[in-house]
């Protein structure tokens, strides 16, 4: 009883730092995608921001489209009369939308009173002063034209776009830059290879197949340098590619929308300013509209909670949602995994922390229901203390993930996954250790959890038996096995590490003399004392004398040991057995998050800082909570072209760049991947916030490192 009243004390210290939740810019991406057979042209959007989309069937609305839920398009018929015209030019002047036919220029705006005859059928270029003001062309005549004249103006050379800014019209063509002043065309710039002009802050900037030339000074540190458009939007210069659309502000920095998380293909045609501070980008295959919503964490963290909860709960475990078809939540379905247990661990663990925060009725019954989960993967069998990975109806081993691994339960409605593993094993006892400490009306059925895994274990000889009555290949931690390994494997380490923050744990909830025992023994007899304290630059892809096994093992560096490491520091620091072990132990949790900095990953720091260390990049914890896309769907993302990114030779770590990518432009992924991931296969599922996400902000909010 006496240790379960120390934890009283074991209450969030007082940091240095904290962030204090200011709302911040959160991006997201409104789609609309093109029929079969409709061919995108043009866009433009007027004063009351309607948005009319010019395609091969003529102009189009764009359907009603909401995040995570795209829209269509539908024919324009607004105007009955204007319905049937062969449009063939859309553009804006004085924001409203004008139209050209092959006879006339004309608007519905100013009562209609624009209605200009064409010199010229086919406009491929067109740019206004005003309404009474325009330049147009058809590819090779250049022409002004007002209600008052018409003239033709001499020139030469394929034109590709007409430009109107700071009272000046300007002329791009495929080789050259032309100014005209109302009374002569002027050569400004001359070159090969021009696409489009924009003129940003001052400056002449041409996109080019080769990147940009920014008052004719090149530039191709760009994520994509097939240039295919420009526009300048407020402070930054959009840019559009055959591979995607980014922006560069007024600092350099570039954001990057590439893939079906943002736009609906690759292949940008326009890019405009769009509805509430929005931006339009216009692609082969549909619009998108890249929305920017100032927004709190607290308000994101609501937002990933309906995440979870509306589609993301299967039998009680955190789950992916899996099947999904052109990113259509609807037509997903809940799939098993290997690590059922060990997301969920992640997710209960989020909710307890919330619940231990705000007491909210709701975190609590969300931990009830998860729990029960847990609780079943140890009887859903007839082995005793052995935690399944997953169980689901039986009669369905067919559609389940490793159906070789399904074993049928005493229950004939249920059936269970074996051969479970480390890191299952580590997530249970971490979540357990959580419950335990910080929801008192639960912590009789955490410890009582936690004892029967960690008794099977101890009684087993640090093994986890499986239904064959052998260990499963993971589940190991007896000195032969994990002494066995050369010192610079890193599973001697992690595996050291994690069963002593297993130990500890149980010891100090339960009481039992046993697991103080066992780890004392292990620490001290076996070496893992040693084991864990090893520093991380000593853990290396050369084992000296490792067999083909450890050689295996020692390929790369495996990101899920990251995961089991990080889980386990809960345990292994907080729950320490004396003071000497837990300042030890901390400077081993301080040696590895220092290698782990690179990766920026909000977990690793916030679970560092519970060791009371000053520095725990407390900033890069929260752009990693800022930068996360909202849409967690798995789509296609490429960013191993890019030539603004700085590229380092393969290493052990597999750290692919000098500096890691925003999360919002790389893979959804897990804390168990690698952050330096550049591309990924469009997998058409939906991953789960509880664990990617919520864990680290609401760990965060219990450690008052994250203000409300």
């Amino acid at each position: 009883m006496k240790r379960i009243l120390f934890l009283l004390f074991l209450a969030p210290s007082a940091f240095a730092q904290k962030h204090i939740d200011q709302a911040f810019e959160q991006d997201y991406s409104k789609k609309n995608y093109a029929p079969e057979g409709i061919e995108m042209r043009q866009m433009a959007m007027d004063r009351n921001q309607n948005v009319r989309v010019l395609t091969n069937q003529g102009v189009m609305l764009p359907t009603h489209s909401e995040f995570l839920f795209p829209g269509s398009f539908s024919p324009d018929t607004r105007y009955r009369t204007s319905a049937p015209k062969k449009i063939q030019y859309l553009s804006t002047v004085e924001d409203q939308l004008i139209f050209a036919d092959e006879t006339h220029l004309f608007s519905q705006a100013w009562a209609g009173r624009l209605f200009l005859p064409l010199p010229i059928k086919d406009i491929k270029a067109l740019a206004a002063a005003s309404k009474e003001d325009h330049l147009i062309s058809d590819g090779q005549t250049l022409i002004h034209i007002s209600s008052a004249s018409k003239k033709t103006i001499p020139s030469t050379g394929k034109i590709l776009q007409i430009l109107h800014r700071d009272k000046q019209y300007y002329v791009l063509k495929e080789n050259s830059l032309e100014k005209w002043d109302g009374k002569t065309l002027q050569k400004i710039q001359s070159g090969k290879g021009f696409r489009c002009l924009e003129i940003h802050k001052g400056q002449v900037i041409i996109g080019t197949p080769e990147g940009l030339l920014i008052n004719q000074v090149a530039k191709k540190d760009l994520p994509s340098i097939d240039i295919t458009s420009l526009r300048s939007i407020g402070e930054k210069l959009w840019v559009g590619t055959t591979e995607g659309a980014y922006s560069i502000d007024s600092k350099g920095k570039i954001n990057y929308y590439y893939g079906e998380r943002w736009i609906p293909s690759q292949e940008v045609i326009q890019i405009e300013p769009g509805p509430e501070e929005s931006v339009l980008i216009l692609t082969k295959k549909g619009l998108a509209n890249i929305c920017f919503k100032k927004m709190t964490l607290k308000e994101k963290a609501e937002f990933f909670q309906k995440q979870v909860r509306s589609r993301h709960i299967r039998n009680g475990f955190n789950a992916t949602l899996y099947g999904i078809k052109n990113g259509d939540l609807s037509t997903g379905y809940l799939g098993d995994s290997d690590n059922d247990g060990l997301w969920t661990s992640m997710y209960l663990g989020a909710e307890a922390f919330r619940y231990a925060v705000t007491q909210e009725k709701d975190a609590f019954e969300n931990v009830m229901e998860s729990l029960e989960a847990m609780e079943r993967l140890y009887t859903v069998h007839h082995l005793p203390g052995f935690p399944a990975r997953s169980f689901e109806r039986s009669g369905f081993k067919n559609i389940l993930a490793d159906p070789e691994r399904w074993q049928s339960s005493p229950d004939p409605e249920w059936d269970w996954k074996a051969t479970t593993s480390s890191d299952e094993a580590i997530g249970h006892m971490f979540v357990y250790g959580v419950i335990a400490e910080l929801i008192p009306e639960l912590r009789k059925r955490a410890t009582l959890l936690m004892d029967t895994l960690m008794s099977h274990i101890v009684k087993n000889d640090w093994y986890l038996i499986d239904h064959d009555g052998k260990p499963t290949q993971w589940g190991r931690w007896n000195p032969k096995y994990v002494n066995g390994f050369p010192t610079n494997v890193g599973d001697r380490k992690l595996n050291s590490s994690n069963i002593i923050s297993m130990l500890q744990t149980a010891y100090m909830f339960t009481g039992k003399e046993i697991y103080k025992e066992k780890a004392l023994h292990l620490l001290y007899k076996e070496g893992y004392l040693e084991n864990l304290m090893r520093p991380m630059k000593e853990i290396g892809a050369t084992p000296d004398g490792g067999d083909a096994y450890a050689q295996m093992l020692s390929e790369a560096w495996n990101h899920s040991d990251d995961e089991m490491y990080f889980l386990g520091y809960w345990g292994l620091y907080r729950y320490a057995l004396n003071e000497d072990l837990k300042q030890k132990f901390k400077v081993s949790i301080i040696d590895h998050w220092d290698a782990e900095r690179p990766e920026k990953d909000g977990l690793w720091n916030l679970m560092t800082a519970i060791t009371g260390v000053k520095e725990f990049d407390l900033e890069e914890a929260i752009w990693y909570l800022q930068e996360h896309p909202l849409d967690l769907i798995q789509w296609e993302i490429k960013n191993s072209h890019r030539q603004d990114i700085r590229k380092m030779a393969p290493n052990f770590r597999k750290q692919s760049l000098q500096e890691v990518l925003p999360p919002d432009e790389r893979p959804v992924q897990r804390h168990n991947a690698n952050m330096f991931n550049l591309d990924k296969a469009n997998g058409n599922y939906e991953l789960s916030a509880g664990d990617i996400w919520l864990l680290p902000y609401w760990l965060g909010r219990y450690l008052g490192v994250i203000s409300d």
